[in-house]
């Protein structure tokens, strides 16, 4: 048996056995928050490395442009986190819109204009 057939029959196994035995969607559900919060947690760790590594490039912005950068990528992960609520009307899909289109002009503004130096 190939080892792709194998894989293929073993994901297979245990949706069946999510999908039969009592409480297996409880379990499922405890095992993707368990993955959502370790993919947030590689989140985290790559942007830790990625803030030590450009630390003087970031405080050579300013305060003004880091304050702008800073709130510009915190409204798009508040805009991404609420995207099912904002989604649920069509005032809340534009306002998803225009809030993600500020924050990458507020990203690429503070980026264009650190480069005109």
């Amino acid at each position: 048996m190939s080892s792709n057939a194998r894989n293929i029959l073993i994901v297979l196994v245990i949706a069946a056995l999510v999908a039969v035995l009592p409480g297996g969607g409880t379990g499922a559900s405890v095992a993707l928050q368990a993955l959502y919060l370790a993919f947030l947690a590689t989140l985290w760790w790559f942007g830790s490395i990625l803030y030590r590594q450009h630390r003087v490039a970031l405080y050579s912005l300013g305060d003004v442009r880091r304050a702008v950068l800073y709130v510009a990528i915190a409204v798009a992960f508040v805009t991404l986190t609420a995207t099912s609520r904002l989604w649920a009307s069509s005032a809340g899909t534009i306002a998803w819109i225009v809030l993600l289109v500020a924050a990458v002009y507020g990203v690429f503004a503070v980026i264009w204009s650190a480069r005109q130096y």
